[in-house]
């Protein structure tokens, strides 16, 4: 093995070989994927992160003594996954060339070989396309990070990294860290806690996000930073998200908000050309995405992350309804009193009632039994049921329990409003705001992939961006009876809003502004709050005292009065992006050791418990769960 990597040394990786290196010496190291017993040769399909090259073991190879027969004779005994080095020549593989691999013009004849190390059988193929579950998989994860999927996602990612860093480093910022034990703040995503030994019964929390030491760089004056950054979040888990994850932070002084999408699309622009080969400019020829007010993505499609690949928008009823006082339909009706009373406003409703229509191109492809399951998907979501109607050629509606009751009048109008042609079906949603929002944003989705207008998984090659901005400063809670801030308390209302504060919160439009791509958030920032004046009166209005404001966020709030400079950012999601550039399935294929959605390490068996003299040292307790 000494003559290997001491005297020997690679010369190529095993996916770099062409026809244009016929005749050259080479020298391989990598893994065996595959080998043949032919009876006179030996074929090993030799695999590292770069690719796969074909070798031949002849023992008949002339020229070389006995190298050749040595190391056909040690090839037979090699198995998958043993890991191996060999010295070759390149030759043409003629006729049997192989189209799937980038090396299938040619292979290498080998002149000696060594074993680095033998395997163990792998509880699982390592290849492309494989059936084993991802709990296997993530048990085994050095292992899954061997097969090509995973290396090319990761691939991806160290591409996304540097075209950050080169972006970045030309617009003038400075590359920065922040740090991440931090204060220990309530109100805001769970923290994961972590124990002072030093100071008995004290915690620091892990920083969810740098976003008040960023706000402090721009107080120092260092007016252009960003960070690729580890955050960590201890949240419900889903494909999208994990416990810790990585954001690209960016903070600018002197900014407006069009300031900082210029910077960020500039950024994309980047990444897609160099990562992907994509020009956007084709797409988007001003250099600029598309911006949507957050009520009309709420109206038009339930969320504010709308996938733009498809229509299937939405269309808000609840002016019709209750303009019809509910039109005949008991439920309706009983929304329609309430605005009639008062007890809701139009431009505040807390009950709506929208409805989505399926063109009856889509619609054929339908059947009866699939829209019945529809009902039964949207059950799954919280909904009490799924109100639906199909348009004959008059207008009226089959297909519907709704048609008993209605009016002509109201029949008329909805069909007027929605765009109801012959075959059309509308599904109705109806109740608490957020339910029918999300109820229907989730039903449009699952509709877009069984109709096959959006792929189940990936881009399909579409990339469809946009801003969503303007939305609320404050959203109200109805279990606390109080109002609360939509995203966090420190972004800048709009100047013509300010008074509305204490006057109508619910009407405070705000600069925060998410950037979106094919119906995920990728981005999400704002101008922020730098008048300490208009921050202070943010916090009173969300219930929060000069007193309690001081203890939680005091070194902020003084930062603000020693000259803080108008500023605002944002923090792009590194994993998501990662993921939706790649087209992998979920957040896990692009996170080198991720988490599972009960936020376990299944390779590692983290969390695990602590020994007990370690706890006494932290001055910590367990008290076990009740069974």
């Amino acid at each position: 093995m000494a003559r290997f990597i001491d005297e020997l040394k690679r010369t190529h990786r095993c996916g770099d070989l062409r026809a244009s290196d016929e005749g050259k010496e080479v020298v391989l190291f990598g893994w065996v994927a595959s080998y043949r017993d032919h009876g006179g040769c030996v074929f090993v399909d030799l695999r590292d992160r770069e690719g796969i090259t074909q070798i031949v073991f002849d023992p008949n190879l002339s020229g070389h003594g006995d190298l050749p027969k040595a190391a056909y004779e040690l090839a037979q005994t090699v198995r998958s996954e043993w890991v191996i080095g060999v010295r070759g020549t390149v030759k043409s593989r003629g006729a049997m060339k192989n189209p799937k691999l980038a090396t299938g013009d040619i292979e290498v004849h080998a002149i000696e070989m060594v074993v680095f190390n033998k395997a163990d059988t792998p509880p699982f193929e390592i290849a492309d396309d494989i059936d084993t579950g991802e709990e296997k998989r993530l048990q085994y994860r050095y292992l899954d990070l061997r097969r090509a999927p995973l290396q090319r996602t990761l691939r991806t990612r160290h591409r996304i990294n540097q075209v950050v860093r080169r972006y970045f480093d030309a617009e003038g910022f400075l590359e920065l860290e922040t740090p991440v034990m931090v204060k220990y703040t309530p109100g805001g995503a769970r923290n994961f806690l972590v124990p002072s030994r030093l100071n008995a019964g004290k915690f620091y929390a892990l920083a969810e996000s740098p976003q008040l030491f960023k706000q402090l760089y721009m107080c120092a004056g260092f007016d252009r930073y960003f960070q690729i950054v580890k955050c960590f979040r201890d949240e419900a888990l889903r494909l999208d998200r994990q416990p810790e994850f990585t954001q690209i932070d960016v903070e600018m002084s002197f900014v407006n908000q069009d300031d900082v999408f210029s910077v960020i699309e500039g950024l994309i622009f980047a990444v897609w050309k160099e990562v992907l080969g994509i020009d956007l400019k084709e797409k988007y020829p001003s250099g600029r995405f598309p911006q949507m007010p957050y009520e009309e993505s709420m109206s038009k499609y339930g969320n504010d992350k709308p996938d733009l690949r498809f229509g299937l928008e939405h269309t808000d009823l609840t002016a019709v309804i209750v303009d019809h006082n509910g039109g005949g339909v008991p439920f309706w009706k009983d929304i329609a009193d309430k605005f009639a009373s008062g007890q809701y406003r139009r431009d505040l409703p807390a009950e709506i009632v929208k409805a989505l229509r399926v063109p009856a191109e889509h619609a054929t492809k339908l059947s009866r039994t699939e829209v019945d399951k529809l009902e039964d998907f949207v059950k799954g979501m919280g909904a009490k049921g799924l109100a639906r109607a199909k348009v004959d050629a008059s207008g009226n509606w089959t297909q519907s329990p709704l048609a008993k009751n209605i009016t002509p009048e109201l029949r008329a109008a909805i069909n007027e409003k929605v765009g109801a042609k012959e075959n059309d079906l509308i599904f109705f949603q109806f109740g608490k705001e957020a339910m029918v929002q999300t109820v229907l944003a989730n039903l449009r989705v699952h509709l877009g992939k069984r109709l096959g207008l959006i792929p189940e998984v990936g881009h399909g090659g579409r990339f469809e961006f946009l801003w969503v901005v303007n939305p609320p400063l404050f959203e109200y809670d109805d279990e606390k009876k109080t109002w609360v801030a939509a995203h966090h308390a420190f972004t800048r209302p709009h100047d013509d809003c300010i008074d509305l504060i204490d006057q109508d919160p619910g009407k405070v439009l705000c600069y925060r502004y998410d950037l979106v791509l094919n119906g995920f958030e990728i981005g999400g920032g704002s101008i922020r709050l730098h008048d300490p004046e208009v921050q202070a009166k943010v916090f009173r209005r969300l219930g929060i005292s000069d007193e309690e404001a001081k203890a939680k966020f005091g070194f902020l709030l003084d930062a603000l009065r020693y000259g803080a400079p108008p500023h605002g950012g944002i923090a792009i999601g590194m994993d998501r992006l990662a993921m939706l550039v790649s087209g992998a399935e979920s957040l896990r294929d692009v996170i080198p050791f991720p988490k599972t959605q009960k936020g376990q390490d299944l390779m590692t068996d983290a969390p695990s418990k602590v020994d007990p003299e370690q706890l006494r040292e932290l001055h910590i307790r367990v008290v076990e769960p009740a069974t």
